[in-house]
């Protein structure tokens, strides 16, 4: 009953005044209730938490809780890309030089995505990934690398749903939905941490202002479920070639090398 009711929510963020309410009603204390059953039925991981689960006063201190150090492992390999979230690596490929990605057969327009010129010279024939997080996922976004923060910025005012409805009907909410962008320079180039918002609202927190990130450190999070791209300047990224795609991915893991 539980699991079907939870399912019956997340279907209810495809509408605009549905995904208010329920943001709402998960900032109110009135959703303590619900947050057991909420663990229980999606496999939540009580241990990994920093705080006690029963502490938790609200949906949405569940959906933002931190984890416990060394709950996830970051590799000391200089080289590698870890991913920045818990979530489902749902695509990659190449960023064709007419400035477009294609992803579950959708076309969107990287230039629209970025909204910068300058910048979206440099991911041309480049690599993209997709990660999505669902309101199960631990919702904190890490660096994937280290390096120095080069610029952020803002593009977009609403938030279409990015669910698998969303992605499938939606009107590009990848590169139309409300958008906070993060290029970071590496070693050998720069990479573009796009932080998509969901659910009509533009649910993303930076937590991480600093011009330097260290991998693995927190930078932003979701209020809900959303999804972050990698964008990767061409030549500069070699991905895992044993990646099954879509796959479950943890904050951590190594999705490839910077070379």
């Amino acid at each position: 009953m539980y699991q079907s009711l939870y399912r019956f929510f997340i279907e209810l963020t495809n509408g605009r005044m549905t995904s208010g309410a329920l943001k709402r009603f998960a900032d109110s204390k009135l959703s303590k209730p619900l947050i057991p059953s909420f663990v229980k039925v999606f496999k939540i991981n009580k241990e990994e938490s920093k705080e006690e689960i029963a502490s938790f006063n609200t949906l949405h201190d569940l959906f933002t809780r931190t984890l416990k150090e060394g709950a996830r492992q970051i590799t000391e390999d200089a080289s590698a890309v870890v991913s920045p979230v818990d979530g489902v690596f749902e695509d990659m490929g190449e960023i064709n030089a007419d400035k477009q990605i294609v992803v579950k057969d959708k076309i969107y327009s990287i230039e629209e995505m970025l909204g910068n010129s300058k910048a979206l010279s440099k991911y041309l024939g480049g690599t993209y990934m997709v990660l999505y997080l669902s309101p199960s996922h631990y919702h904190r976004i890490h660096s994937p690398v280290t390096g120095t923060v080069n610029n952020r910025w803002v593009l977009g005012q609403k938030s279409y749903p990015v669910n698998r409805l969303g992605m499938k009907y939606g009107q590009a909410p990848l590169s139309k939905n409300y958008r906070n962008i993060t290029e970071i320079q590496h070693q050998y180039g720069h990479l573009a941490v796009v932080k998509v918002g969901a659910m009509f609202i533009n649910s993303i927190v930076i937590t991480e202002e600093a011009k330097e990130l260290e991998k693995g450190q927190e930078m932003a999070y979701f209020s809900f479920g959303s999804t972050v791209v990698l964008l990767f300047e061409k030549g500069t990224f070699e991905p895992l070639q044993d990646l099954q795609l879509p796959a479950e991915v943890r904050l951590g893991q190594t999705l490839g090398h910077i070379r």
